[in-house]
């Protein structure tokens, strides 16, 4: 009879070595992946510096990213002011937005004729330019801060509303109508079923009327040109631009930008942190 030969052991068989490798690549590619932004703006930033120094362009037309990080060192001792300023008016009147927009969210939402007489004026406030009515309500504030407060409120206010009225108008039906079948109220409707159902939309709202926020800011210390100890970022841009200063422009630009990314990853942090529990936009990875 003929014997059946042992089965010869595979030479593709993970070994414990392999696995470790394995591991080691998946850690530096995740590494790698993470890092990506930061690497590919060291070459942006190199290039730049290079191409500005070959070609001998001049400070005042194109600064190089060293000669920015320089002047912002220099200066920040007259910058950080100015920029706390501007993250105050923004964090004021985001949180009024957040506040406020989730009210009137949660009014649309509970009445259809609230949010038909309503909502296409809070469109009307939208569309309209904020440049065109920050002069206007400039002159009508009794004070500058206020008048700033307002215009970056306006700017952030309407994607609050309107992702909040969406998210709670999009409560799954069959929920509503077995919390109807319960008995339970319209209150605790709204608070137990569609409030935690609007949130992963009111939170994308809040990452967006962050960033506005600080536009919103900026633009409107732009229209109102106030300097003096109140003075903003924006107003420092303008003085550095009158006297042809444009590594200190670059510098307040560069402060502009880094506290708008700060917000949009804290806002971002947030919504992780509250929807990774349950929520498949928060609750795995890619």
């Amino acid at each position: 009879m003929e014997q059946l030969a042992a089965p010869e052991p595979e030479d593709d068989a993970e070994t414990p070595v392999a696995a470790n490798g394995d591991r080691i690549r998946a850690v530096v590619h995740n590494v790698a992946f993470q890092m990506a932004p930061v690497i590919f703006g060291c070459l942006l930033l190199a290039v730049w510096e290079i191409l500005v120094r070959i070609n001998h362009v001049p400070p005042y037309i194109l600064p190089g990213p060293l000669l920015i990080a320089e002047t912002l060192y220099k200066d920040f001792g007259t910058l950080f002011p100015s920029l706390l300023i501007t993250f105050r008016i923004t964090v004021v009147a985001f949180a009024m937005a957040a506040i406020g927009g989730l009210l009137l969210g949660m009014l649309f939402a509970s009445s259809r004729w609230i949010e038909r007489s309503l909502f296409p004026y809070a469109v009307v406030l939208q569309v309209t330019p904020i440049v065109a009515i920050a002069p206007l309500i400039i002159i009508w504030a009794k004070d500058t801060q206020l008048a700033l407060l307002i215009c970056a409120w306006l700017v952030a206010f309407f994607p609050v509303v309107s992702n909040t009225a969406v998210g709670l108008n999009s409560t799954d039906r069959n929920l509503t109508q077995l919390f109807h079948l319960y008995g339970a109220s319209k209150f605790q409707t709204m608070w137990m079923l569609k409030l935690p159902a609007s949130m992963p939309y009111y939170l994308a709202g809040l990452r967006i009327a962050g960033g506005l926020a600080l536009i919103g800011a900026v633009v409107a210390e732009f229209v109102a040109g106030t300097g003096g100890t109140q003075s903003g970022l924006a107003y420092r841009i303008l003085e550095a631009g009158y006297r042809l200063q444009i590594p200190r422009m670059f510098a307040a630009l560069v402060l502009i930008s880094l506290t708008g990314v700060l917000i949009f990853a804290a806002l971002s942090l947030l919504s992780r942190l509250i929807l990774r529990k349950w929520h498949e936009s928060a609750a795995g990875g890619h």
